[in-house]
């Protein structure tokens, strides 16, 4: 018997990929939004749990809960309108990138062309090389009241 007598291919190769129903281990959400904290606050009032992380492009929102990625990722994408954002999620080996825009999730987005035009800093948080909490100006969204919520965005508004 030859070596290639031993080999054998699956008929199906779908174990070899990460499932699809796989809940990501990580959910990130890249916003144009300036300062991180409007964006904490809008999440607030959205009901997102998310710890916020300033980038020179824009916050990034960590979520708390990367298994409602989907429903973190509508919910900020309805805030800011008309303002696309876009979904990292990390699987088991891999990463996808979905533009979202008011609500609607968009096309796909090749990960790897986005990653390497952004801050050092999503890739460090997608990759889990650096934990949220060690981040400087950090914001989260957790514990924060409504009101002061509130207050955040008003002051915000009024510095545009």
């Amino acid at each position: 018997m030859s070596d290639e007598d031993d080999f054998v291919v699956p008929d199906d190769l779908s174990s070899l990929f990460a499932p699809a129903n796989e809940d990501p281990s990580v959910a990130l959400v890249v916003t144009p939004v300036a300062a991180p904290a409007p964006l904490a606050a809008a999440c607030v009032l959205a009901g997102v749990a998310v710890d916020v992380v300033p980038s020179a492009s824009g916050a990034i929102a960590v979520l708390r809960e990367p298994a409602a990625a989907t429903d973190g990722a509508a919910a900020i994408s309805k805030l800011l309108r008309s303002t696309p954002v876009v979904l990292l999620e990390r699987r088991e080996g891999s990463v996808r990138a979905v533009r979202w825009t008011a609500g609607e999730a968009g096309d796909e987005m090749p990960s790897g062309l986005l990653l390497a035009t952004a801050p050092g800093v999503l890739e460090d948080l997608l990759l889990g090389s650096v934990d949220v909490a060690d981040i400087e100006g950090v914001v989260t969204s957790v514990g924060m009241s409504r009101w002061r919520a509130t207050r955040i965005l008003a002051a915000s508004a009024r510095k545009r």
